[in-house]
């Protein structure tokens, strides 16, 4: 059996939510102001396809959000447990969150990949994304 064939690929249930969040602390580069158990929690339940999950022996080794508005495409927290890198599991990820976006009626994938993290932009690329840098992220917090 290929690496690939031994992914499983499935959307995140509200009892998946502890684990995703501490794979996060071991997987992901950076945090967000939502990357909280409230705040995934409320992701998974307004699209509970959004959060898309790659385990291995049951063990989650991948995750990717991929969230459709209605207009745009937008993938967050894709990561890879430091173990399974390089076997295909971004690519997979990426694969169905592609595959959801296309069936959604989306036609362009847009992807928050932090300028700093070198280590991912090589699965981005190789996935076909690219970088526009005439576009910056503005942000503001909400509610506080």
């Amino acid at each position: 059996m290929s690496d690939l064939e031994s992914i499983r690929l499935r959307a995140a249930s509200p009892a998946d939510l502890d684990a995703v969040l501490a794979f996060w602390k071991a997987a992901a580069e950076g945090t967000s102001i939502s990357d909280d158990r409230d705040g995934v929690e409320r992701l998974v339940a307004r699209d509970p396809d959004a959060l898309i999950l790659a385990e291995r022996d049951g063990t989650l080794v991948g995750t990717v959000i991929a969230g459709f508005d209605g207009w745009r495409c937008s993938l967050y927290r894709l990561a890879v447990h430091p173990e399974h890198r390089r076997q295909g599991v971004s690519g997979a990820l990426l694969a169905a969150a592609e595959e959801r976006f296309v069936t959604l009626g989306g036609r362009r994938g847009d992807a928050m990949v932090l300028n700093e993290n070198a280590l991912a932009h090589p699965a981005w690329r190789s996935a076909g994304y690219a970088p526009e840098p005439q576009w910056s992220r503005w942000t503001k917090p909400l509610g506080q």
